[in-house]
């Protein structure tokens, strides 16, 4: 019988055994899913641009009866178009090389024979140059549809824009028309005597909606420091920007009907190369600075010492330079990508983050290239007559480990930062998604929580283990432990609803209890052990001192409401936070780490004080026999034998709740007002990891560059909580070594 059940014991010891192996197994396994199921989002971030050629077609006789002005490509790189100098648009299709229309340019100025030059204008727009000097506009659809049987049909459509119409001009060589919102329409006029005009058509309606038209003309009469080169207009039709023979870039001012104010001259290229590219990136704020040299080159203004609040163009990005000189640059319609063109190659390039992302090879000189209205294809034609389509695929081209963790020169900023922006109102907005504001916001919020929480935590527990009677420690612990059972959500509601108003109407009252509240109960414990030997006091608050010193505290914060006011008027000039502002220059936010650190620190205390106290209770009564019994006091027993025996298991409580507090989400996502900023400010708000994921993750678009970089968020979060976990792990088991505990 007795041999019976030891061997049912065993074997149910084995099949213990075995479960307890597949369930650390199993929780191994999924830890590691997790962390790559999270990884295979983000790593595309990462992954290399590509550029496939969808087709290379021979253009006929039919399509270059007439000089080639531009070409164009569709987005699914199954139809393209090539506009001649006779005002017609061929439209190719690109597998055979087919011509499926010609579509002659409507509504022709009257007089003009031929075309001149042709600006792309926006994703499908074009204003031509007629010989006779009139401007005339025209919007270009192209698209592609496949039939079930694999044919090919092109639609297409070129429709006139009335609004860029201008009359005709005797002396032009190059022009540029842009609507200007609200007042009419302006022209810029590059002349063949190599000055510059510019023409306002202004339409103003009176109260009485009719309808006033005038006109106001200025000419470029000041001398220039070189040659004019190259000259282009942003899309609003406010500032004019030209290069020189000598490296000049110049910008004016062409915003007042009749005038053209020179804002600055500065010099583009370092050897004094003649500039011969120009264009503006995406969104009109920066100029891109191609020159002869190859160099390539990005400016915007921004204000510099001594120029009051004057801007003055700066070189902000150089990107990869071409051999021989820049002969075009192509903005994105999407991004803040660039294409430049020169001696057989194409380089894309992305300001924002300075990568190269694509180099493609021209078997012949170039001649044209175009972006598809999305960017995603490229058509160009070659000095040899052959138009090639190319397939372009750059998902992430703004991301970097620069942009994510370095410091970037983003538009409208005076010097490089830290920034997490995600989205704006616009479409040519400048993503900023730098992790460094939300990892220092995760580290702050969870330090500052941890300077609150452990002190308190690890001192309650310590005085609960060894000082507390029995009874009251019955009482006290399960209420401190059901703390933890509270809802992280209501916390931060509180947090943030409660208690941020609260301490902005008693921020001093908060500062003045840091020092009085200690200060008076440092005093009262003084005069306490000179009386409490008194058998009676001693016997009565025996185990319950903590009950005796509550009196003290509300006192001590008592007092510093009433000192409160009268340091507020007598040493803050009667308001403290405008004095933090205007003498330190420090901005009071309502929801700050002050809130942070309470509340979470209020999450963090209960599983702190349990796990510690639960490892200073099982120190053995042996040790504390054997100090006291030395004579040392119930103090220094505490503090000098149970807390160093117990230190392996405070120090696992202590980074549990670490661990706890930088993970933690509700809490800072409602009770700070989520500003991705960099200050060790006690008075600013903060963005962490965790909270910005929360808020994010909803409104980013699927597999966007921005939801990537969340998921790459929760993978740091992730290393960060490995790391500490080993770290700590570490450090348990060299103070087990070191007391012979735990």
């Amino acid at each position: 019988m007795a041999k019976n059940f030891i061997d049912k014991s065993r074997r149910n010891d084995r099949l213990a055994e075995l479960l307890i192996r597949i369930g650390g197994v199993l929780v191994i396994v999924s830890v590691v899913w997790i962390l790559v199921m999270i990884s295979r989002v983000a790593l595309p971030l990462f992954y290399p641009p590509s550029a496939k050629i969808a087709a290379t077609v021979k253009l006929s006789a039919a399509v270059l009866a007439g000089k080639v002005l531009a070409v164009g490509a569709e987005e699914s790189q199954q139809g393209a178009f090539v506009l001649d100098d006779s005002g017609t648009f061929h439209f190719v299709k690109v597998a055979d090389g087919s011509l499926s229309a010609s579509i002659k340019v409507p509504a022709a100025p009257q007089g003009a024979l031929r075309v001149v030059s042709a600006e792309a204008l926006g994703k499908s727009a074009y204003t031509l140059l007629w010989d006779n000097g009139a401007i005339s506009a025209v919007t270009v659809s192209l698209a592609a549809a496949k039939a079930a049987d694999g044919v090919v049909s092109l639609s297409h459509d070129v429709a006139p824009v009335d609004d860029l119409a201008f009359a005709a001009s005797p002396g032009v060589m190059q022009s540029f028309a842009r609507v200007i919102e609200g007042k009419g329409t302006v022209r810029i006029d590059r002349l063949t005597n190599g000055r510059l005009r510019v023409t306002h058509q202004l339409v103003e309606k009176d109260l009485l909606e009719n309808i006033k038209k005038s006109s106001a003309t200025a000419e470029l009469t000041d001398p220039l420091p070189g040659r004019l080169t190259v000259v282009t207009v942003d899309s609003k039709g406010h500032y004019l920007y030209g290069g020189t023979d000598n490296g000049w870039l110049l910008r004016w001012d062409i915003s007042e009907p009749g005038q053209i104010h020179l804002l600055e001259s500065v010099s583009a290229s370092e050897k004094r190369q003649g500039i011969t590219s120009l264009a503006l990136v995406l969104g009109d704020v920066s100029v891109a600075v191609g020159d002869a040299g190859g160099s390539l080159t990005t400016w915007f203004p921004i204000k510099v010492a001594g120029s009051g609040d004057d801007r003055r163009l700066t070189r902000i990005h150089t990107l990869r330079s071409t051999d021989g000189k820049v002969a075009l640059i192509i903005p994105s319609p999407r991004d803040k990508t660039l294409f430049s063109g020169g001696n057989g190659e194409i380089h894309a390039d992305h300001m924002t983050s300075e990568r190269n992302l694509l180099t493609i090879k021209v078997s012949a000189p170039l001649s044209f290239a175009a972006l598809s209205p999305k960017g995603n294809s490229l058509a160009v034609l070659d000095s040899s007559n052959a138009l090639t389509v190319w397939k372009l695929d750059i998902p992430h081209p703004e991301i970097s480990l620069g942009t994510l963790f370095g410091k970037v020169w983003y538009e409208g900023y005076d010097k490089p930062e830290y920034a997490w922006q995600s989205s704006a109102s616009n479409d040519d907005f400048e993503p900023k998604l730098s992790l460094v504001p939300l990892v220092f916001g995760t580290i702050k919020a969870t330090l500052f929580a941890m300077l609150f929480a452990v002190p308190l935590a690890l001192l309650a527990a310590l005085y609960t283990s060894q000082f507390m009677s029995p009874k009251l420690k019955g009482r006290v612990k399960p209420v401190v432990e059901i703390m933890a059972a509270i809802p992280s959500v209501v916390i931060g509601f509180l947090a943030g609803l409660w208690l941020a108003p609260l301490i902005d109407k008693s921020i001093l009252t908060i500062f003045l209890s840091i020092v009085i509240v200690p200060f008076m109960l440092l005093v009262t414990i003084f005069f306490w052990k000179r009386i409490r030997n008194a058998s009676l006091l001693q016997r009565t608050t025996r185990g319950h001192e903590f009950i005796a010193m509550v009196p003290v505290v509300v006192l001590g914060i008592y007092l510093a409401f009433l000192l409160s006011g009268l340091a507020e008027v007598n040493l803050f000039a009667g308001d403290f936070k405008q004095w933090l502002f205007s003498t330190l220059g420090i901005r009071y936010d309502q929801r700050n780490s002050i809130i942070i650190a309470i509340a979470l620190g209020f999450a963090v205390i209960p599983i702190i004080f349990t796990i510690a106290e639960d490892a200073i209770s099982n120190v053995p009564r042996n040790l504390t026999a054997a100090s006291l019994a030395l004579g040392a006091s119930r103090w220094q027993t505490a503090w000098r034998v149970v807390l160093p025996s117990a230190l392996p298991g405070v120090f696992s409580a202590v980074m549990i709740g670490f661990g706890r507090a930088i993970g933690e989400t509700m809490i800072v996502l409602m009770a700070t007002g989520n500003t991705p900023i960099m200050s060790w400010s006690l008075f600013n708000g903060l963005r962490s990891l965790s909270a910005n994921i929360a808020v994010e993750i909803p409104e980013a678009p699927f597999n966007s560059s921005l939801y990537r970089v969340l998921f790459l968020s929760a993978v740091l979060l992730f290393v960060f909580t490995f790391v500490i976990n080993t770290v700590a792990e570490a450090l348990r088991q060299r103070f087990r070594k070191k007391y012979g505990r735990y």
